[in-house]
């Protein structure tokens, strides 16, 4: 490591504490106090670099990012970020199929993690055999992975060290079999390089994700609320400090993502249907078509943060029952009401959610926060005193760049990590 700033470094085993002296780059000083299989361990560090791990659903994707600094005051620089999307696999069964996202990742999570290190520099061959005692303690953990177990026995035994701090790695929302891949390749490499393992919240990874500009985490004002929308989610979180969360609104069904790829698959759409619908009701808008059709807006005069989808998904089924056969203009216009929907619906709960908690700062996240029109109306129709926060577009879907901002902001919280056997994967985790 270079320069002149300290990193310490203490473990304790057992009885013995063992402590590092180290240089490495910065002049901000963060710890991580944690658990492993050893027993309770501290680590002070001046800059951190963290490999982050994400497979929640059908996306692998591996990050490395460098961060330091405090809570509302993190530096943060992306070192390398590699993803792989499924969605071509699972086009034919029209929605993600999840025995086969969780043989895809433990297929392709190695290689990914090889070429990610490879991205920062970091990779290096080297003579590394493994103890019979660490063979044996991954064998038990990938018993359910046994090609993920030969991939990675063989790429550890070839691979130096690298120079990383911690690992963060998703560990929910989302389908469980995915990440249970993620979680025990996460710690596999815990044990083998005695790096500590954070488990980390997608949800929070999404409203980070929206931060993330410059090289930093950008500083907000509270309280802050974060309209969560994706195909899995549709939530209003109030926040009144960082790490802090209240979900005051929540779907009661479908969530707004899951509602667009059926709308999708009913026009004969192929998935992911979202960007499908976005693209012929634009088509709508810049063709100036009419507008024949009307749909309802679920709960959207309710008074509270709630909100459905189902029923406005059954309605256009039965719009497009009565119909008959749909040309390409039918199409559009009724993608174009769908949407139009959809986006009243989250536009109207949110101001009437900023205005109940005197919302300072407003932050758009999730996959479907991709959608241009979605888009453009919280842009131009949230009161103009509201900072608001919407991801870049190639942050918006799954990443790892998040769950490495959300593992850093665990760090910086300065919360306890547990130990390697209490993390889990949850695919109901809430915030």
């Amino acid at each position: 490591m270079e320069n002149s700033a300290l990193f310490v470094l203490i473990i304790a085993l057992s009885e013995r504490k063992i402590s590092f002296q180290i240089t490495t780059r910065s002049a901000h000083e963060i710890s991580i106090c944690f658990e492993n299989r050893f027993g309770f361990g501290k680590i002070e560090a001046l800059i951190m670099k963290i490999l982050a791990i994400e497979t929640s659903c059908d996306e692998t994707a591996i990050s490395i990012a460098e961060a330091y600094g405090e809570l509302g005051n993190i530096s943060f620089k992306v070192l390398a970020d590699s993803l792989l999307s499924q969605a071509m696999l699972h086009r034919e069964y029209g929605g993600v199929y999840p025995t086969l996202a969780k043989r895809e990742h433990a297929k392709n999570i190695t290689p990914l993690l090889q070429q990610t290190l490879d991205k920062a520099k970091m990779f290096e061959k080297a003579n590394s055999p493994l103890t019979r005692d660490q063979i044996s303690e991954l064998k038990e953990l990938l018993t359910r992975e046994q090609e993920l177990f030969v991939l990675l026995i063989a790429f550890l035994g070839n691979t130096k060290k690298p120079d990383l701090d911690a690992i963060a790695v998703t560990a929910g929302p989302g389908l469980e079999p995915a990440l249970w891949v993620g979680i025990n390749f996460a710690k596999a490499l815990s044990i083998v390089w005695d790096i500590p393992l954070i488990p980390v919240n997608h949800m929070e990874g999404h409203i980070l994700s929206s931060l993330i500009k410059d090289d930093a985490i950008t500083p907000i004002e509270f309280p802050t609320l974060a309209l969560l929308i994706s195909g899995g989610h549709t939530q209003l979180v109030v926040m009144k400090d960082w790490s802090r969360y209240e979900i005051i609104g929540n779907t009661r069904d479908d969530a707004v993502g899951e509602a667009f790829d059926k709308v999708a698959r009913m026009l004969g759409l192929e998935y992911p249907g979202g960007p499908e619908i976005s693209k012929l009701a634009q088509s709508a808008r810049e063709e100036n078509l009419e507008k024949p059709y009307s749909l309802p807006r679920p709960m959207i005069n309710t008074d509270d943060f709630d909100f459905s989808f189902s029923g406005l998904k059954t309605a256009v089924m039965y719009l497009i029952r009565d119909k008959g056969s749909l040309t390409d203009t039918d199409k559009k216009q009724i993608a174009r009401e769908f949407e139009d929907s959809a986006s009243e619906v989250l536009l109207k709960k949110t101001k009437r959610a900023i205005e109940k908690y005197n919302i300072k700062t407003f932050i758009l996240g999730g996959g479907v926060s991709a959608n241009k029109h979605i888009r453009y109306i919280f842009e131009t129709h949230l009161p103009q005193d509201i900072e608001m926060f919407i991801p870049h577009v190639e942050l918006t879907g799954d990443n790892a760049i998040m769950i490495a901002a959300s593992g850093y902001s665990t760090i910086a919280s300065k919360e306890k990590i547990s130990k390697l056997d209490a993390i889990e994967a949850n695919g109901n985790l809430s915030l």
